[in-house]
């Protein structure tokens, strides 16, 4: 598990486009804050891995969902599926399966 949250910290994190360092002063933290945890010398605390998710703008079930490869877009995505109607949501229901099942149309 310890490994899965060094990864999956890089990985947001590249995503993003941002340094360790950088990342590191974002959550208030000296230079090498980041570049502990990445290495393994460190990992979060609780609170700070709650700091992680809000900087990289996720809900920490997002972090921890490894199907999802940008997490990030995946929450914007269903935030703005919350606002719709429910004949909206139906109707992007009916879209997204019908886009699984022939996927060659996206193509």
């Amino acid at each position: 598990m310890e490994e899965f949250v060094r990864n999956r910290i890089t990985q947001l994190r590249l995503n993003k486009g941002v340094s360790e360092y950088q990342m590191s002063y974002a959550l208030g933290h000296s230079r090498g804050y980041i570049y502990n945890i990445s290495s393994g010398k460190a990992l979060p605390s609780m609170s700070e891995f709650f700091s992680i998710c809000d900087y990289f703008g996720i809900s920490p079930k997002a972090f921890f969902d490894i199907q999802q490869e940008n997490p990030v877009l995946m929450d914007k995505v269903t935030d703005e599926i919350k606002t719709l109607s429910d004949d909206d949501i139906i109707l992007l229901f009916t879209l997204i399966r019908r886009l699984n099942h022939h996927p060659e149309i996206t193509r």
